[in-house]
């Protein structure tokens, strides 16, 4: 018997999805958990895998279209197999069924209307139910946009990413008449001009919803916290020797060591020492955090994401090298879960990998910092009056001045580097 693969749930507060590429193509064998096709979300991309094994009969959400979880997204069966019809996808509710003896009538979701004669009337449609993901509470606040405005097609009448992007870009349009005494201001539209706007020697690539997410939280970071950034000198002669000789013995036990674990063990150390640092700001006061959840910022072929290690302080060196290794393979293959980029409490970037000296990484909201390390590299150092050449890094740490004063973010660092300078 055919079987529907669904938009899955992926996490709290996910109630949509983008089809992102199709994996198989319709006619293709499928196995069991097999891989059909990617899906993106806000925060994260992954793979959806088939419940049975069988052949894709039939692809009914294309590539590139966002719908709500639970949408029928292929039908799986066997060979010759007829398709069966995908149950109806939740729909919007009519005002015309709720009036009817309190029955509830389900429907297609109402065609939006693309150039109303006053985008700032409220449509004729469901209203808001009050419902959103966070990245359209997100937008709204950065835009002032009502809710109780925009039509919304998602479940239930719920207004997904699309409908808010496609209100603003509606208002923008909309153009103040000659006998106006002051303009309208409207809000700034996220979309890219129209394509009838732009030179033919450029071509224009259409953004993802993982690069619109990192657009969205780096603007975001920079309006919210006031950003000092502090640059150290460590000294990585004590680690490099550590390494050196448990290099091997890390890896029979499955964990290939490398330096970013001993900057995570060395600042969870630190953290516990410094707590304010760990912490968020609100307010109504600062919010102390008790765990210490280490973000790992991670490069990918679409950008960046920041897969989570929960509880670092719970985790020796063998565990932490293990967690990070893991993490970092499945962040570049997609197969990272929603919840696992979620929750982090401060923030670790290597952007060192591709050779960079040093950086002022921006905060990962609502974090108080992020510490950058850069390439680590033997140079020349002068000690105790002597010329010593040595593996020396410099590591930043961008902090949020609201939080932190200098002093204090010096000390943190300080602690930081103590700990790799003296590492036994």
């Amino acid at each position: 018997m055919a079987t529907q693969l669904t938009m899955p749930e992926m996490g709290e507060g996910v109630i949509e999805g983008t089809v992102a590429r199709w994996l198989k193509a319709e006619g293709e064998a499928v196995e069991q958990y097999e891989a059909v096709l990617e899906i993106e979300t806000d925060k994260v991309t992954t793979e959806a895998t088939a419940e049975e094994a069988g052949m894709l009969l039939q692809i009914l959400v294309p590539e590139g279209q966002t719908v709500p979880v639970g949408t029928p997204l292929a039908v799986i069966g066997q060979p010759g197999e007829a398709a069966a019809a995908p149950a109806a996808a939740p729909a919007a509710k009519s005002p015309a069924a709720k009036a009817s003896n309190g029955a509830t009538a389900v429907s297609d979701p109402p065609a939006r209307t693309t150039s109303p004669a006053n985008p700032l009337t409220p449509p004729p449609a469901p209203p808001y139910t009050g419902r959103i993901s966070p990245v359209v509470g997100r937008i709204a606040g950065e835009h002032q946009v009502d809710l109780n405005l925009v039509t919304g097609t998602g479940r239930d009448g719920r207004i997904t990413k699309k409908d808010i992007l496609a209100y603003l870009e509606t208002v923008n349009k909309q153009q103040p008449t000659a006998n106006e005494k002051q303009p309208v201001a409207v809000p700034t539209p996220l979309k890219p001009q129209s394509s009838s706007l732009i030179p033919q020697t450029s071509s224009l690539i259409p953004h993802s919803s993982m690069r619109r997410a990192i657009a969205e939280h780096m603007v975001r970071s920079k309006q919210t916290s006031p950003h000092v950034t502090t640059v150290f000198e460590f000294d990585f002669t004590a680690v490099a020797a550590h390494r050196a000789a448990h290099k091997a013995q890390f890896a029979q036990d499955g964990a290939k060591l490398t330096y970013t674990a001993y900057l995570v063990a060395a600042t969870v150390q630190a953290l516990k020492q410094h707590p304010r640092v760990n912490s968020s700001w609100r307010d109504d006061g600062l919010l102390l955090h008790r765990n210490i959840n280490i973000g790992m910022a991670t490069a990918i072929d679409d950008g960046l994401i920041v897969p989570v290690i929960k509880n670092a302080d719970s985790l020796n060196l063998l565990g932490l090298a293990r967690t990070i290794n893991d993490l970092a393979d499945r962040a570049r293959r997609n197969r990272l879960k929603p919840d696992e980029v979620q929750g982090g409490t401060f923030t670790l970037t290597n952007h060192g990998v591709s050779g960079s000296l040093f950086a002022s990484p921006i905060i990962n909201q609502p974090q108080c910092g992020i510490l950058g390390a850069g390439v680590i590299e033997k140079r020349v150092k002068v000690i105790d009056d002597a010329i010593a050449i040595r593996p020396l890094a410099y590591i930043s740490f961008t902090f949020d001045h609201r939080i932190l004063d200098g002093a204090t973010a010096d000390y943190f660092v300080a602690t930081i580097k103590e700990i790799i300078e003296n590492w036994q």
